[in-house]
């Protein structure tokens, strides 16, 4: 029986944690925590420290300041071994599906199965096309990745990153370049398959209207700082200026339409003066 969230021991949690990229500074005083069962979404605009918060729970990219545990370990003191370990109980999905373009679909799947597990190969074709009937794409195992739509690329993607059961799941931006049946459809499974793994689950998006309506719980990041947080519900009520622009995709707002610049009549003032 899956745990109810509000009760279970956090499985991702981070502290007042910096980090960045040689004297760039991305994410400040980040307070993060995901519970079994739980599918979190981490919402923002591009450059705002999402996938850097990925890299951090995934342990490549080590904190400047502050703590992160995952299933427990504090990622600050446990060696490149202990690491690899923790990494066969998480799970995967890249931007753009990133499936090995060589191998068939079925071998897509399998791949994570044969790299660290001693499976029969029996046990293992029995296993990818369990994975790949939970998305749906059971009858296009012999498929190269050619041959595949985006939706259907993206599903594949989705069996290899459950193939192993991991007790961590991370999206980074699923739904990006997906039609609108895709994107429900792979949202969908998203939501069946951590119910049915009883995981713990961190969606990386900026799709506002199919996340709010499959998570249980929003973080807003922007400019490195997580500016607020809450319920699908909480989030959609919410009065906060940041959050109200972003839910409703406004052009103008906290975050500005215009790039600084000086005001335009002094710009073409100038310009006039150079001719």
């Amino acid at each position: 029986m899956t745990t109810h969230p509000d009760i279970a021991e956090p499985v991702v949690e981070l502290r007042g944690v910096d980090a960045g990229y040689g004297e760039r500074l991305i994410l400040s005083g980040i307070d993060f925590s995901v519970r079994r069962g739980q599918l979190v979404a981490v919402m923002g605009g591009s450059g705002s420290g999402k996938t850097t918060l990925l890299r951090l729970v995934s342990g490549q990219l080590r904190a400047r300041k502050g703590s992160v545990r995952v299933f427990g370990e504090s990622l600050e003191k446990i060696s490149e071994k202990e690491l690899y370990a923790l990494r066969r109980r998480m799970g995967m999905l890249f931007q753009f599906g990133a499936l090995f373009t060589d191998l068939s679909v079925f071998d897509n799947v399998a791949f994570p199965l044969r790299e660290h597990t001693d499976l029969p190969e029996s046990m293992i074709r029995d296993l990818v096309l369990l994975k790949l009937n939970a998305v749906g794409l059971r009858g296009a195992a012999t498929l190269m990745p050619s041959e595949l739509s985006g939706g259907m690329a993206r599903r594949v993607a989705l069996a290899r990153s459950v193939a192993l059961d991991p007790e961590l799941i991370m999206y980074d931006e699923p739904f990006a370049g997906l039609d609108p049946i895709s994107l429900g459809v792979i949202g969908q499974a998203i939501r069946k398959l951590n119910d049915a793994l009883g995981a713990a689950s961190i969606l990386v998006t900026h799709d506002v209207v199919e996340s709010l309506s499959i998570v249980d719980y929003v973080y807003l990041v922007s400019e490195g700082k997580i500016v607020a947080q809450g319920t699908p519900d909480e989030i959609r009520a919410s009065t906060d200026p940041f959050v109200h622009q972003f839910i409703h995709a406004e052009a103008d707002g906290p975050v500005p339409f215009h790039y600084p610049a000086p005001p335009l009549a002094e710009s073409l003032l100038e310009s006039e003066v150079a001719r």
